[in-house]
């Protein structure tokens, strides 16, 4: 029997704060904090730059790293709140490469290899665990599964198909009789994203970037068809060349007050913490496409355990929505878990949170140059960010110096904005029944 309730709300990451509940929609930060010269831009700071990116969220600092790493360091990040203190904190980190979007599954691959090394990049631990991922489908996914596979080795993912008893090893506690075949990736498993973003800004303005945090923008500065600058909410300026907007959840009404339309919705995603009520020993991270859930170690000998069943989405004001699982998420978490994991007779949901996605209609996301000159796009990541944000950056970074991706695996016009307005929508390959389009 399942023991004890859920808290009002997480405590799961000290990094976040999962108390503030109803009517908040971002965490705030602590732990490895940029020093205070990190403060707003006022009238008397430096108003130019070549580039201001707007977002201090992952895909924004991972922007200004990548940039850096180039030598391009003329560049302001504004951030309102702290460093990763938006929906950041929030993600699951999971790590995998699995998908059925090349470009994707490249992209996956390229920040697996900043994980792996980051101590050597970065100079510090960036929360990455390389516990291996394991993804289960039942009869009907077989064929595609397969063929997944075969097209993520293309693109250079290390991956491959492994039998039911090499699994049963992986996770003795689970009841693996439903599932007729499983994805294996070695390499994969599970990050901090609040550490990482950190990580990404420390390294950015080492190099010289300007991070600016508590700077709020309130738009676009624009001269004829051309961005130009930003406008602060204090009532300053700042010029630059180009300007990048990453912000993540906010992006929709922010260009939208400019007559841009970016097709993302958001909707709030809840996670739980379980302690199993046993010693699970060494586990990887498990995709279960059959009852459409995953899992996940975690410190304290705890799982994180989220829902992959898209089929009913509740959205949601950022700045306004249940920052903890709802009872109903609560009693599918019980079933779900229980279900897959009947050896957990003594589990216990110790804590739980929630964020929210920002989801285009094809679950992928824009990076892209705007309509505008001078105004490139990094948003709607609908749940994948975390894990290819080393790439997002150097595909953003790009883009603005080269006017396209260096990456032949990853053309930048699979995310460009236009798809949408042309039907020419980015869709998995190989797609799996009822698991939506987030594999």
């Amino acid at each position: 029997m399942w023991q004890g309730a859920c808290p009002a709300s997480g405590t799961r990451r000290p990094r976040c704060d999962l108390d503030r509940g109803v009517g908040d929609g971002e965490g705030s930060a602590g732990g490895h904090e940029l020093d205070s010269r990190d403060g707003p831009v006022t009238a008397r700071a430096a108003q130019t730059a070549s580039i201001v990116i707007i977002g201090g969220g992952l895909e924004g600092v991972a922007t200004a790293w990548a940039l850096a790493q180039r030598g391009i360091t003329d560049v302001v990040v504004c951030e309102r709140d702290t460093v990763g203190g938006g929906m950041t904190g929030k993600s699951s980190g999971i790590v995998r490469c699995h998908y059925g979007v090349s470009s994707l599954a490249a992209m996956a691959a390229t920040g697996l290899e900043v994980f792996e090394k980051a101590e050597e990049i970065f100079g510090t631990d960036i929360g990455f665990r390389q516990t291996g991922y394991v993804v289960g489908v039942g009869a009907p996914n077989v064929e595609n599964l397969r063929k997944s596979l075969a097209a993520q080795r293309e693109v250079g993912v290390q991956t491959e198909e492994i039998d039911r008893s090499e699994v049963a090893k992986l996770w003795p506690a689970a009841d693996l009789d439903p599932f007729a075949a499983f994805g294996w990736e070695e390499r994969g498993g599970y990050g901090d994203a609040y550490q990482t973003a950190q990580a990404f800004a420390a390294s950015a303005r080492a190099g010289g970037t300007r991070i600016r945090q508590s700077t709020s923008v309130a738009g676009l500065l624009i001269g004829g068809e051309k961005v130009v600058g930003v406008r602060l909410t204090d009532g300053s300026t700042i010029s630059a060349d180009t300007v990048v907007v990453a912000t993540g959840v906010w992006t929709r009404p922010f260009l939208a007050a400019h007559g841009i339309d970016v097709p993302i919705d958001v909707h709030r995603e809840q996670i739980v913490m379980i302690h199993p009520g046993v010693e699970l020993g060494a586990v990887p991270v498990f995709s279960d496409l059959v009852s459409l859930q995953y899992v996940r170690p975690d410190v304290r000998g705890e799982i994180l355990f989220g829902n992959s069943d898209l089929a009913e989405l509740e959205v949601a004001d950022p700045d306004g929505y249940l920052n903890r699982a709802d009872e109903a998420f609560l009693e599918l978490t019980v079933d779900k878990v229980g279900t897959r994991f009947p050896a957990f007779t003594d589990a216990a949901i110790t804590s739980s949170y929630a964020g929210c996605y920002d989801v285009t209609p094809d679950w992928n996301p824009i990076i892209s140059a705007g309509p505008l000159d001078g105004l490139v796009i990094a948003a709607g990541f609908s749940g994948h960010g975390f894990k290819i944000s080393p790439a997002v950056g150097r595909l953003v970074a790009d883009i603005v110096v080269e006017g396209h991706s260096t990456d032949p695996r990853v053309p930048e016009s699979d995310f460009r904005l236009s798809r949408f307005a042309e039907d020419d929508l980015l869709r998995t390959r190989f797609p799996y029944v009822g698991a939506g389009e987030m594999r």
